[in-house]
């Protein structure tokens, strides 16, 4: 339809465009308001985008006259009136339009058709990505499922936009390329008659809709930083575990996409208006994104949070590249500022946490003994801890920058162990912030040993502690390689003397009474063995070692080779010496009275009752256990 250019030219023109405005005025038609323009033919949007044309350009010549008439040509300010009236009325149905047009084609981000799953072009999904968690729904994890394959979907199409600094990023098309012509065709005509502020309002709230919808799928809560740090660690583990998957969908999908679309739609409009509407739309829901990460970052530190705390580190730093690709605008200042100061955050609090953990260790206050001296609970929960410290080498050897604050030798500090890191030169400040736990741990029981009243027991603790120590550092090759084998054959060395120190304390006492030493006598009418003396040495030697069998065998050994290892030192000391006695001096007992009162063990017994050390239960259980 050819239009005419100029208002006074050609009036036909005007009035036609005016009459199409009019019919479709919703305020006067009920026709109007029950139909949408770009709901029916091609045809009928095309010539109502041909009116609203008209109309601008009537407005514009109107305007023109009416300033260079100023004051003499009252049919001028009548006319621009109307033409004013006129288009407001055309702004307001393309208002409608547009937000019609949005809403029609906005919907939570769904997968299924977006991608074909047996195509060869698509990744398969880490194992890490791809765990489920009991706190998501059936619907749900089916959802995050195919975006997280979407995530990892090649881009092919020679036609997709993709961002250049990152090969993550995943666009995908949120609307049909005909709405979106639609839509740009509306944005065009909304921005040139001063509308601009109209049209980022109406495509942000209809946007933001959907972004939420689709928060809603991924379990993204609306949670206040306030709300966050006031739930129980257990629940926000999971939570956790939800965020980071999330987030690496709305960061390469969700958001991406939303660019992708506020390019399309408004980047021929004019300067960063593309780029308006996109901070409308995203900003809020970045922002309630973020908030979660950020909010565990300035959470109360505890031990028990430090895996967590660097999990969502690793996944905040391998999106930040993307981050900064998405929200690349002078506008988007924030959320960049406001991921990066996160990840600071969370650095620091995984240092905060590594140091508070080493005081809490040193400090740890329980006195009561383990009973049997067996491995303390202190010692499984710190090198276990430490065991999954190691898992995270990587990322904390980079965050991990300075020596750990430790005791000397010099400063005559009772309450902390000394450590000199001239012995351990070369060491990263990582393995020497994990040879300090092992240690303040050491300390700590060397400490807590001295609560045993029996000295035996106490090296049997230490043996224990120390040999676990050893077992679990040998078990990781990443925590062996940082502690490295120096450090470990000290260790070794300090357990093989705390058994040294057991046997000793245990045994010799035992032994002393195998000795030949005051059982002889000698006169003047006779030499020879003093029975007297003799008996007196079997009876000592059974008591006493019924009471080391009795006691000992309720002490517990929880290492199988550990424990045999032990029992064989001791037979190798005790069976030979016993053997040696009982052939020199058997026929001087059994000569006289009773002898089954001094000679009660024969050698195998002895055997047989060392097998009973170290078993954690009474002998009673063992005598049981042997008739069974």
């Amino acid at each position: 339809m050819e239009l005419p250019e100029n208002l006074n030219k050609d009036s036909n023109g005007y009035e036609s465009a005016e009459k199409i405005i009019l019919r479709w005025d919703s305020t006067a038609s009920e026709d109007a308001r029950e139909r949408m323009i770009f709901e029916t033919d091609r045809q009928e949007a095309d010539l109502y985008l041909q009116a609203v044309d008209e109309i601008q350009r009537s407005l514009s010549n109107v305007s023109i006259s009416t300033s260079s008439n100023a004051g003499k040509n009252a049919n001028a300010v009548d006319d621009q009136s109307k033409v004013n009236t006129t288009i407001q009325i055309a702004m307001a149905r393309l208002e409608d339009e547009f937000r019609n047009i949005l809403i029609t084609h906005s919907s939570a981000l769904e997968t299924d058709s977006l991608f074909d799953p047996s195509s060869s072009s698509i990744s398969t999904p880490s194992h890490h990505e791809l765990e489920e968690d009991d706190t998501l729904s059936n619907d749900d994890s089916s959802h995050h499922h195919d975006l997280l394959q979407l995530q990892l979907q090649h881009c092919e199409s020679s036609d997709s936009s993709t961002y250049r600094s990152t090969s993550s990023i995943r666009e995908v098309d949120l609307m049909p390329s005909e709405a979106i012509c639609d839509l740009q065709a509306i944005a065009m005509r909304m921005i040139s008659s001063g509308y601009l502020r109209e049209c980022i309002q109406v495509y942000g709230s209809v946007r933001k809709s959907a972004i939420d919808s689709s928060f809603r799928k991924l379990g993204i809560e609306k949670l206040s930083i306030g709300d966050v740090q006031r739930l129980e660690w257990e629940a926000l583990e999971s939570k956790i575990r939800r965020w980071i998957r999330a987030a690496k969908v709305c960061v390469r999908i969700l958001f991406a996409s939303e660019k992708k679309l506020c390019e399309q739609i408004f980047e021929c409009v004019g300067t960063d208006i593309d780029d308006a509407c996109f901070m409308e739309t995203v900003k809020g829901p970045a922002i309630q994104l973020f908030n979660f990460a950020e909010a565990i970052s300035i959470s109360r530190r505890s031990p028990e949070k430090l895996f967590k705390i660097l999990d969502l580190h690793d996944a905040l730093m391998d999106l930040l590249p993307d981050i900064e690709a998405v929200f690349d605008s002078k506008s988007s200042d924030s959320i960049r500022v406001q991921a990066a100061e996160i990840l600071s955050r969370l650095a620091e609090a995984a240092r905060g946490i590594l140091s508070e953990f080493e005081s809490a260790v040193l400090r740890e206050p329980s006195r009561v003994p383990v009973p049997g001296g067996t491995i303390h609970p202190l010692t499984r929960y710190v090198m276990n801890y430490i065991s999954l410290i190691s898992d995270y080498k990587q990322t904390l050897i980079e965050l991990i920058i300075s020596k750990p604050s430790t005791g000397s030798r010099y400063s005559g500090d009772q309450t902390t162990p000394d450590m000199e890191f001239a012995e351990l030169e070369g060491k990263t400040p990582l393995a020497l912030h994990l040879i300090w736990i092992i240690v303040v741990l050491q300390f700590n029981l060397d400490g807590k040993s001295k609560h045993y009243r029996d000295a035996s027991l106490a090296h049997l603790f230490i043996m224990n502690n120390v040999h676990y120590i050893v077992q679990k550092v040998k078990g990781s090759p990443e925590l062996r390689e940082m502690i490295g084998d120096d450090y470990l054959r000290k260790l070794t060395g300090k357990f093989r003397q705390a058994a040294t120190s057991y046997q000793r304390a245990t045994w010799v006492s035992v032994l002393y009474c195998l000795r030949d030493e005051g059982l002889h006598v000698s006169g003047s009418f006779s030499s020879g063995v003093s029975k007297s003396a003799l008996r007196e040495r079997f009876k000592t030697f059974n008591a006493m070692f019924e009471e080391v069998h009795r006691t000992q065998a309720t002490w517990l050994i929880p290492d199988t080779q550990l424990r045999e290892e032990l029992r064989i030192s001791i037979s190798e000391k005790l069976i030979p010496a016993y053997r040696s006695f009982l052939g020199r001096f058997r026929s001087h007992i059994e000569s006289g009275r009773h002898p089954e009162n001094y000679i009660k063990y024969s050698v195998e017994d002895l055997e047989m009752a060392v097998l009973d050390f170290f078993e954690g239960y009474p002998v009673s259980q063992h005598l049981r256990k042997r008739s069974q």
